[in-house]
């Protein structure tokens, strides 16, 4: 392996792709959205109904983390391996990357619909509030405690921000609900992020700067990810629901007055 001028393990890419092997990652995004995608048809589930929230909310998320990406990758915090990828490159990052922004969160995304009708009432709203608070102020001190590593200190710091804004200024009601369903989600998480990272594979699809971030992971998976994971489906989550409270209540109402709760 090489080291390039930050201190990162990069691993050189190898003179010839042989083979599925240069399809990894996009096999990857594949096998993520393809389960999902068959059964948003479904009588019970009927998710492709919610599409027109969906594809908005996906694409101004999906917006946001590619240019966190780009420049993190630009920065050298992280980076890719080529013997994994086609090669198609949009800007400076590899296709299969891009994708991940929308394959991931409509996997979520459908997961949080599906089990949000079959779940029980979770709002207990200051149950919510102290489990927030506990998040927040703990996020807030582990991305202060390491506010020279950046994939730490970016990821942990704008996310207590994100779930500040959603407890205290939108007032969102779902989030027991979300906390429950992520956790669920955690293990497809770690199968796919585990195969990203090197899990059952040769070398790392995706590499990370060991400087930037704390170091500890489990299996292969940087402790840090499960938390970006969060912030990227909570983010989706929080347009998804807006625009779908927002379809609803023109239905109801062409003139009336959008309130700033979300549908619960």
């Amino acid at each position: 392996m090489l080291r390039n001028a930050l201190g990162a393990e990069k691993i050189l890419p190898k003179p010839a792709k042989k083979g599925l092997m240069k399809y990894t990652y996009l096999l990857v995004d594949f096998f993520t959205i393809l389960i999902p995608f068959i059964f948003s048809f479904h009588p019970k589930l009927r998710f492709h109904k919610t599409w027109k929230a969906f594809f908005p909310a996906v694409f101004l998320t999906g917006l946001i983390f590619v240019l966190w990406d780009m420049y993190f990758t630009y920065l050298g915090v992280w980076g890719f391996n080529e013997r994994y990828l086609t090669g198609i490159e949009i800007g400076n990052l590899p296709l299969e990357e891009v994708l991940f922004f929308f394959c991931i969160p409509y996997a979520c995304v459908f997961t949080f619909h599906c089990l949000s009708l079959f779940m029980n009432d979770l709002s207990a709203p200051k149950r919510q509030k102290w489990i927030t608070t506990f998040f927040i102020l703990g996020l807030l001190v582990t991305g202060l405690a390491n506010f020279g590593k950046s994939y730490t200190s970016s990821t942990f710091l704008s996310l207590a921000v994100v779930l500040a804004l959603c407890q205290f200024y939108f007032k969102i009601p779902w989030l027991n609900r979300f906390y429950v369903v992520y956790g669920v989600l955690l293990v497809p998480f770690f199968i796919v992020n585990g195969i990203l990272t090197g899990t059952g594979i040769e070398e790392e699809v995706v590499w990370y700067n060991s400087s930037e971030f704390m170091g500890f992971r489990i299996g292969t998976v940087p402790f840090e990810d499960i938390f970006y994971g969060a912030e990227l489906i909570l983010i989706n989550l929080m347009i998804y629901k807006y625009l779908l409270k927002r379809q609803a209540f023109r239905r109801i109402s062409k003139n009336g007055k959008f309130q700033k709760n979300f549908n619960s």
